[in-house]
């Protein structure tokens, strides 16, 4: 079963890598089509988690994730693979299933249950520093949700205590605001600091107007037996490496 939040009043899940039929270092619940496993194995592990949440596997819609801050709306399903380069959607169509996919980035999803508006986010921290929270919750906004009504999860992502990052991402955030300094703590190696990712993307949340925005809080980096990651794959020396999914949909009907 996925992992969820209470209060995000809109069926959705963070999923886990466990439960589906890829094996090797994609197993099993892989849902990522843009690296070297079976596509069959894809579209069966996609088509179980979209499925747990009452929706069609059909109805389930990705994008070609580029760190960026492009937001799409969906009006209409599209192929698997086939999605546009960009790092959010929003929807009011309630049978369109919303999926981001991430190893370490904070998926975050959004929902405004009064207004019928939903949001997926896929936040790294290029992404998070271009302003894609922020262009979600405006494009969330002209369908006609309220940032005092919408509900905000941050999923699993990989945690402070796992993210040294060196002075060029440290600028990169601090740049626009030096308040940003409270997302970092001392590094091990001189001229490196841990960040809070999803500690940052919350912020950029609350500074959009969101009220409500729950953080799950665990570390993909540091759990292996629930979560692929980026981070940990490199740090292990590289190759191959499985995506979890998130998803949202309004009304799978």
């Amino acid at each position: 079963m996925p992992l969820t939040t209470d209060s995000l009043r809109v069926p959705h899940g963070f999923f886990t890598r466990q439960g589906g039929v890829s094996e090797g270092s994609y197993a099993s619940l892989n849902c990522s089509l843009s690296g070297g496993d079976s596509r069959e194995a894809v579209l069966e592990n996609r088509a179980r988690a979209v499925q747990t949440l009452g929706a069609r596997p059909e109805h389930l819609v990705g994008l070609m994730q580029v760190h960026g801050a492009k937001v799409i709306e969906v009006t209409a399903p599209w192929l698997p693979g086939r999605g546009p380069p960009a790092d959010a959607m929003v929807t009011t169509r309630p049978d369109i299933a919303l999926g981001v996919i991430t190893a370490d980035c904070a998926p975050i999803l959004i929902g405004d249950a009064t207004a019928g508006v939903i949001g997926a986010v896929h936040a790294g921290w290029r992404g998070a520093v271009a302003g894609v929270v922020e262009a979600t919750v405006g494009a969330m906004t002209r369908l006609g949700a309220k940032p005092e009504t919408m509900v905000a999860a941050i999923g699993p992502c990989i945690g402070q205590a796992s993210y040294e990052v060196a002075a060029d991402l440290r600028d990169a955030i601090l740049v626009p605001d030096q308040t940003h300094d409270r997302f970092f703590a001392p590094g091990c190696r001189e001229l490196h600091w841990q960040f809070d990712l999803a500690g940052y993307c919350a912020e950029r949340l609350a500074v959009a107007g969101l009220r409500t925005v729950s953080v799950l809080g665990i570390d993909t980096a540091a759990d292996e037996e629930r979560f692929f990651s980026y981070r940990r794959q490199t740090l292990a020396g590289g190759g191959p490496i499985g995506h979890q999914i998130s998803i949202i949909v309004l009304d799978p009907g």
